[in-house]
């Protein structure tokens, strides 16, 4: 089974900048996607930013400009460099990822989410 666990998270003021890591372990043959959500309060979980396997990046309109999604093939990672940062991004950040895994004999496709990280902007 595919684990997905976040880091980086915290409280921060206005304007400042915060970077969060994401890995997914477990029997993993290719990531197709990995992508960023956030949930704030009393909210939906909405998708913050994406990258594809080929590096095709996608953002909400929010944050385009402010943050930056990047990916480290070799360790299964992605990471969501924000700056700028505002009041209204504050909310739990999670990290998804989805391609396919081989836990014994066959593949399967995997799509696995993080437990989040809560990220506060407030001065």
């Amino acid at each position: 089974q595919v684990q997905v666990v976040e880091s980086g998270g915290g409280l921060v003021q206005p304007g400042g900048s915060l970077r969060l890591s994401c890995a997914a372990s477990g029997s993993i043959v290719r990531i197709s996607r990995m992508a960023w959500y956030r949930q704030g309060p009393g909210k939906q979980r909405d998708l913050v930013a994406d990258i594809t396997s080929g590096g095709r990046t996608n953002y909400t309109n929010s944050v385009k400009g402010r943050f930056t999604i990047s990916r480290d093939h070799a360790e299964n990672a992605v990471y969501l460099q924000m700056n700028s940062l505002k009041p209204g991004d504050t909310a739990v950040y999670y990290c998804n990822a989805g391609g396919i895994e081989r836990p014994g004999e066959f593949y399967f496709p995997f799509d696995a989410w993080g437990q989040g990280t809560l990220v506060t902007v407030s001065s």
